[in-house]
């Protein structure tokens, strides 16, 4: 089964949580904390596997959980990381974080990989929190949450050529008689239902990546008949061959079939018009095919190179194929995200934004959001006074009771962060 878009949740692990634990040896006066930090909980990593073509393995999964590292101890002794979590995908795979909209990783390349939801770092023991002023601290932290994304997965396919058309124009034949693909071929539409690759070879021996995409009607952009589940595969292809009925043998207007095609292409992503085009004027050895080509070639830009060929009896299709080698040769490699894209679009946006936010929820109830400060409220263990009275001086370092003086809060107002109530105080 074919499966090139599906959407998954991935957590990656909670990082240990430190320990709070003392020397005590009879002979060892003051001896002080003695609490190990927990390990780093394991990331969720994305490679690209040359093996794999498709995403079925992913499509049954509703949850890809990892692993939460070991707990700090006693005697110094620090937790292990928990080992990352690793998911193989296809080549041509582009992953994308639904709740912004931020593409995280283009993997087209063997063995490629990207970390897509980063592990917790280990909450620090109470070790770690021994000052001059402090020295027994009686309170450590609780590992630090990993990241929890909600992701849409989906494949592009990596070819040179990418062969476009209405259904039933003879594209699957094409692929078939110029590599060893086999699609199903047959007389109804919508007989290819998934895009087939092959591999092309010139008279001169240079190879290509073909592929064979599901016939096209008016509104597929917006979704109608395959829709646009396989227009996202010619985005990645540096040729588009529009493979046309020339012969008119459903009745339709080759010109307008190749004016549809390029407005749904445009439709899609107006990029796609600026990839070099050639036009494969199908079904030469039927009748009408000559008076039709004459009509079509005077409408359309002289500058596209037009093929004749006969799908069917594997005539002219050796010529398509060796101006095509050629014509890859001159073409330089591009990325799917151009350089604007992958500031404004791609990775991480830098804008500045507050740590927090506070709303009145009801006439004496405050709650602040945000995620900075959700995280400190996560790591805090409030079993400990001392992790409390960190956690109060955390808060006030960070402004927050000043601006809950500011917007109007009253001693006694409750304040909310996440499940946690306390009262305010001035």
């Amino acid at each position: 089964m074919f499966v090139d878009e599906v959407e998954i949740k991935v957590k990656a692990g909670d990082g240990g949580d430190g320990c709070t634990a003392f020397r005590r040896e009879k002979y060892v006066a003051m001896g002080g904390p003695f609490g190990g930090n927990g390990g780093h909980g394991s990331d969720i990593i994305f490679i690209a596997d040359s093996g794999l073509h498709t995403l079925l393995d992913l499509r049954y999964q509703k949850q890809i959980k990892g692993k939460k590292g070991e707990n700090g101890r006693g005697k110094n002794q620090h937790g292990k990381g928990s080992d990352p979590i690793i998911i193989k995908v296809p080549l041509g795979t582009v992953v994308t974080d639904l709740d912004t909209g931020l593409v995280l990783a283009d993997l087209k390349e063997p063995g490629q990989q990207s970390i897509i939801a980063r592990g917790g770092r280990g909450g620090r023991g109470n070790t770690a929190f021994k000052t001059q002023t402090n020295t027994a601290p009686d309170f450590s932290e609780n590992g630090e949450p990993g990241e929890e994304k909600i992701l849409k997965v989906e494949v592009k396919m990596i070819a040179d050529v990418g062969l476009v058309g209405l259904p039933s124009v003879g594209k699957s034949t094409i692929i078939s008689c110029v590599s060893r693909s086999k699609p199903k071929i047959a007389s109804y539409h919508f007989t290819t239902l998934h895009p087939n690759l092959g591999v092309v070879k010139s008279s001169s021996g240079e190879s290509f990546v073909m592929a064979d995409l599901p016939g096209l009607i008016e509104g597929a952009s917006k979704g109608e008949g395959l829709g646009d589940k396989f227009l996202r595969h010619i985005e990645r292809t540096k040729i588009i061959a529009h493979v046309i009925d020339m012969a008119s043998t459903e009745g339709r207007d080759p010109y307008e079939d190749y004016l549809l095609i390029n407005k749904e292409l445009e439709e899609f992503n107006p990029k796609l018009l600026k990839k070099p085009q050639i036009i494969i004027a199908n079904k030469k050895d039927i009748e009408g095919f000559e008076e039709n080509y004459q009509k079509f070639i005077k409408k359309i830009d002289p500058s596209i190179k037009v093929f004749k060929v006969s799908a069917a009896t594997n005539k002219g299709l050796q010529e398509v194929i060796d101006y095509l080698a050629s014509l890859l040769k001159e073409l330089p490699n591009t990325e799917l995200f151009d350089s604007s894209e992958l500031e404004s679009h791609i990775l991480y946006t830098f804008k500045k934004e507050e740590p927090y936010t506070i709303e009145k929820e009801s006439e004496d109830l405050w709650v602040i959001k945000g995620e900075k400060i959700e995280k400190l409220f996560k790591m805090t263990k409030f079993s400990s006074e001392e992790g409390m009275l960190r956690f109060a001086k955390k808060l006030t370092k960070m402004g927050i009771d000043e601006k809950l003086e500011e917007l109007g809060a009253k001693e006694g107002d409750q304040v909310r962060i996440l499940d946690f109530y306390f009262d305010f105080k001035n």
